[in-house]
């Protein structure tokens, strides 16, 4: 059976000469996109291929689609080829950020493109050091491959999100940090505050101390309390630029929960207009 959700490191070192599995390091730095690729080039998991947030995980930002738009599906089939993955091979992606980038090439594989068998690596690269599994500097070069998909409709637009503002069937969920949801601080977004009537979740209250994910059975009691009557299939996923969001995304498939839908232009897309309401503060 795939991996669809978490592997722990201790697996993974098990699988590390394994061809059938392909290694992704999804490391990023929001305030300096050059760090991580330098990171990465230094020290990382046997045989991982980098790929970076800003080139490979995401299309030109024009200004008005959001930091992190979707790439053109076929562009980015190619670079997974490159990479070496098809749809025989069971992908694990990693970061240094709590999961908060790699679950974005998580759900643009499992969900965007269809292709269950990948995984977080959980605890990321932090548990991986922790444990004292291996680390290299070798850049691999893997063999070429084909990845073929059909794009799903899995995501929202900001249309929609407009259309249903106020709508009671829906909910929105903002997974940033409470004090930029709240509009108290922002250092990426030329606005700050939240789309009104979002809820908060920060994607890292997915997480235990230890930076692994919590058990099926605290998320599926959190997101009750969180959701309420809300049917869950109709959770709206957003935070600052579609990335982060899938953390919680992951989290609520991971309580068993129908995970909801993904606004990939988020609120960096939302507050490009002016037109377009806002709002501060916590919600009621």
């Amino acid at each position: 059976m795939p991996y669809t959700t978490l592997v722990s490191a201790e697996e993974l070192a098990r699988h590390l000469d394994d061809p059938s599995w392909v290694v992704v390091d999804c490391r990023h730095d929001l305030a300096n996109p050059d760090a991580a690729e330098r990171s990465y080039r230094k020290a990382h998991i046997p045989g991982a291929r980098f790929m970076h947030a800003d080139r490979d995980l995401s299309g030109p930002p024009t200004g008005k689609n959001g930091r992190h738009p979707l790439p053109d599906a076929t562009t980015f089939m190619a670079k997974l080829g490159a990479a070496g993955i098809d749809r025989t091979k069971q992908v694990v992606v990693y970061d240094a950020q709590g999961g908060g980038i790699c679950v974005r090439l998580w759900w643009m594989l499992k969900h965007w493109l269809g292709h269950d068998a990948v995984a977080v690596l959980d605890g990321g690269w932090a548990k991986w050091l922790k444990d004292d599994h291996p680390e290299t500097d070798v850049v691999p070069t893997p063999a070429a491959a084909r990845f073929e998909a059909t794009p799903r409709e899995v995501a929202v637009d900001t249309d929609f999100v407009g259309m249903h503002l106020g709508d009671p069937w829906y909910v929105l969920l903002d997974a940033r940090a409470g004090e930029r949801y709240r509009g108290e601080s922002e250092s990426i977004d030329p606005v700050a505050g939240h789309i009104p009537g979002a809820v908060n979740r920060f994607f890292k209250d997915n997480l235990r101390p230890d930076g692994t994910f919590k058990s099926a059975e605290v998320l599926r009691a959190e997101y009750a309390a969180l959701l309420g009557n809300a049917v869950p299939e109709r959770v709206i996923h957003q935070c600052g630029s579609g990335v982060s969001a899938c953390h919680n995304l992951l989290a609520m498939e991971l309580a068993g929960l129908p995970p909801g839908r993904l606004y990939v232009g988020s609120w960096s897309e939302w507050c490009a207009d002016p037109a377009r309401p806002h709002a501060t503060g916590a919600a009621p």
